[in-house]
Parts: structure tokens; sequence; C-alpha cells
């Protein structure tokens, strides 16, 4: 029997652990944190529950596929509810409220600007289409070579390659409350809509047409899922356990070190951070360079905030968006001239709204996130600034105080995502989705430098996002099963 070894237990590596496992490969996974879910970890506190990382769940097909291949469903392992309304958005003068369905979502549209749901259905229309060619054809493949695009479905849509989601926006709407709405799941997915290609549309797709969901308990769940599917299928997983060094022989991988021992194994996966990976293997066998790294386009870091107050919260929703300040301003703060944000939008999460477990009883559970420029110095002074902010704005746009009912306050930045994820430059969300950093563009799943030796996660193919790291690993793990099977 061939052994694995998989670093890091994110999303990817579980499920390239769980395939490969499957397939009948000894599997051992090193993580280095005393818990499994790498970004996706939980934090518990006080009878609150947060989720430390990913809080959307969106794309529950990708979900219900994975589960399906190891001939399980998701209702097996956690409850899933369809959230309505699926989000809230706060600008100056109004919110938007984006329901469960199409028809909710074009009767909010046309409240703003009339004619604008004929439009909205013809957008979203095309983005489906998107979404079924990038779904079942695109984002399958590993990026090996550039013919991978070339399907007869992307070849009639290949200028969409070429024109950005902003572009596609703008033609058709004109309130910009309207165009900040489309444009919002590129830019906290990483990259501004202007230099995302509209193919990418297909997330509006993802949002509008398949919704938002929540697994009761939180997001943690399906890690917890992962994790018990992986040991039934004679995973063994070991916490607390860093690999510091990528062994490697004559160009042939051995294994790794952990916690000073050898562990030896036919083929090695990585998913931890891929800058990080190749700085656990000596200079020549590593397939990028430092100025590679500093040269690409990141998605966002975060400031994150973790609060537990003592009493429910008004007029909020599971889901809130807050755009009451300049959205183009504050994409330019992140990806053309890094620095903190003058005015910056923010997102909060309130999972108690709709799921009682997550906070005690008359208490809400809140996590602030304000995306930011990965790289930026972090500092408490900073994280306290940048909180009074945030609550300033969220009190008098949900015309509340809230300030003196915070029980306590976590927060997570930069230097977080560095320490306890190995995060190039403290992203949090890998590489953005530009034209240049899409499909074959990408860090490789597989070395060109040490035979037997992968990469999976964020950072590679296809991209950043849940659902798109589940089949990161699903990829990688296909790529080792047929280097067996040569």
């Amino acid at each position: 029997m061939k052994k694995v070894i998989v670093i890091g237990s994110g999303f990817s590596s579980l499920s390239a652990s769980c395939y490969l496992a499957k397939a009948g490969f000894e599997v051992e996974l090193f993580e280095k944190n005393d818990t499994v879910g790498g970004r996706a970890r939980q934090l518990v506190k006080d009878g609150f529950t947060f989720d430390i990382g990913p809080s959307w769940y969106w794309m529950p097909d990708i979900f219900d596929k994975f589960f399906a291949d190891f001939d399980r469903e998701t209702s097996d392992f956690y409850q899933l509810d369809k959230l309505n309304p699926a989000y809230k958005i706060f600008f100056e003068d109004d919110t938007i409220t984006i329901g469960d369905c199409m028809e909710k979502i074009c009767t909010e549209f046309e409240r703003i600007e009339s004619g604008s749901s004929k439009h909205l259905k013809q957008f979203i229309g095309e983005a489906q289409e998107n979404y079924d060619i990038a779904i079942n054809k695109v984002v399958l493949r590993p990026g090996l070579s550039p013919l991978e695009l070339v399907t007869k479905e992307t070849v009639l849509k290949v200028d969409q390659f070429f024109k950005t989601i902003s572009q596609q926006v703008r033609k058709r709407f004109k309130n910009p409350k309207l165009i900040s709405t489309l444009e919002f799941p590129v830019l906290f997915l990483g990259a501004k809509p202007s230099k995302t290609p509209s193919f990418y549309n297909f997330m509006n797709f993802a949002d509008f047409g398949l919704g938002t969901w929540h697994p009761k308990g939180g997001m943690y769940e399906i890690i917890k899922a992962m994790k018990s599917m992986a040991e039934e299928l004679g995973v063994t997983i070991h916490t607390n356990s860093p690999a510091s060094h990528i062994l490697v022989s004559d160009g042939d991988v051995l294994g790794i070190r952990s916690n000073g021992t050898n562990h030896l194994a036919d083929y090695v996966v990585s998913g931890a951070d891929y800058h990080h990976s190749e700085t656990l293997l000596d200079k020549k066998y590593r397939q990028y360079s430092e100025e590679y790294w500093d040269s690409k386009t990141y998605a966002p870091s975060s400031l994150l905030f973790y609060i537990g107050f003592d009493k429910k919260l008004n007029n909020i929703e599971h889901h809130n968006l807050f755009f009451d300040t300049d959205f183009e301003k504050h994409a330019q703060e992140i990806y053309d001239n890094p620095q903190w944000p003058s005015n910056p939008l923010f997102y909060a999460n309130f999972p108690s709204v709709t799921d009682a477990s997550m906070a005690p009883e008359g208490n809400e559970t809140g996590f602030f996130l304000v995306p930011i420029a990965p790289g930026l110095e972090d500092t408490p002074q900073l994280r306290n600034q940048y909180f009074d902010i945030v609550m300033d704005r969220f009190e008098k746009l949900t015309h509340q105080s809230v300030k003196k009912s915070v029980i306590f306050k976590e927060s997570f930045c930069v230097n977080d995502f560095v320490e306890q994820y190995n995060s190039y430059k403290g992203n949090a969300y890998g590489l953005a989705n530009t034209l240049s950093q899409t499909a074959f563009l990408r860090p490789n799943l597989k070395s060109s430098k040490v035979k037997n030796l992968f990469f999976t996660g964020q950072l590679t193919v296809p991209g950043p996002g849940v659902p798109p790291s589940l089949i990161s690993g699903k990829l990688v793990a296909d790529l080792i099963i047929k280097e067996v099977n040569k």
C-alpha cells in the first residue's frame, strides 16, 4: 500500500485525505495547530460559538457532490437551513434586503431602479450558464495546460475572459447601490471587479440563484464531518505536529520532518500555504522565487472581531454588509495603493439570529470583518482604532447602542494569519482571480522539481473559497491516483 503524508487540515487537505484513503492509500495528516480545520477553525467562549474563518455557505451543490463521492449526504452530518433573507446591505440612506429567491430579489431591484429586474434576470441567466461551465467543466481540470480551458462551451465565452465583471454590471445597471450589490462577491473573493474576468459572474448565480445557507452549529460542522469521514476511511490525524522540513533525495520526495522526527512516505501533499510549503524545501527544489510571490495579486487579508453581546441586537440579519462608504476607494486601498482603509466597508455576521445554539439565551454572537490589504502593519492600537470606527458606524446604521453590551471581544488580523496559518503576507483568501492568475496560470498542483510532491488549497487550482478548496483536494488526489496507475 502506497503511503501519502498530507500537511495541514483545512478543507483542501481533508478533502484530499478522504479521496486518497478511499482509493486505498495509507494516509497520515499533520496539522500544526491543536485542532483541525486550518482557517476554518472555531472559537467557543462563555457559551458563544464563532466560526473564526469562512462564514458563508454558498454553492451547496459542491458540498453535496463531495459527500456523495463517499456515498454520504450532508444531512448525515449536519442540518442545513436556507437563510431568508440571505443578507442585508446597509447604505448611508437605505438598506437592500436580498431574499431567498429571484422573485424577491427582482422586487427589491425594481424598488431601487425601475426596469432593473429585466436586466437582472438576463444577467443571472448568463451567470448560470457560466456556473454550469465553470463547475462541470473548467474547475474540475487540474490546471496543467492552457488547453484545459478550451472546451466547446468556453470557446463561445472567450470574450468573457477579456471583459470584466465591472464592465458587464455597469453596462446594465446605473444605480450605484445595485452595482455594489452585484460586485461585492468578487471583491470579497479577491480582486477588484474592474480586474476580474466577467466569466466569474458565476458567483452572482451562486449568490442569487442558489442562495445562502447555514449549517446548524456553524461552518465548523463541515470540518467535523470531514474529519470523522477521514478517520472512518482510515486517515491518521496528528495535531500539534507542524512540518518543519519536506525531505527530498535526488529529486524524489521522501516524507517530512515534524517535531524532530522523520516520517517517510511515497507521496507528500501540502495543503499549507504554498509559499510557506516551498520554504520547507531546500532552495534548489523550490519552483517559485521570492520575486514571483511578491509580484502576485493576493486576495485581501482581514481584520476580524469576535464579540459576545449581552443582549439581542435590533435591525440586523444573519449576514450584513455595510456599504455606507465609497466601495471603489476601499478597493483601491486594498489593491492599488495598499494601506489601512480610510473609510472601510465591513461585514457583520450574527449566526445567533437564525441559530440559537450559537449564543447563550438572550445574547448575540457577533463576528465583524474588515477586508484589508495583505502585508500591512498590524498593531493593537490599529485594531482598537478600527474597532471604534466599526462600532460607531454599526450603532449609527442600525439605530442602537451596543458598545456597553460587549461582554468580550477577541481580534484576529495580519499577524495572526502569519503566525497561525503561515499565510503569505497574512492574506486571508489566497490568490486573487485575475486573468493572469486563472487556471493553468496559478501555482501548480504538482511540483515541477520534486517527484511525488503535490500542493493543494487556495493558492493553487481552482482558487479561493470553500467550495474550490474541496475541489482542489479532489484534483490533487486524482493526479496522485493517476501517477500510481500509470
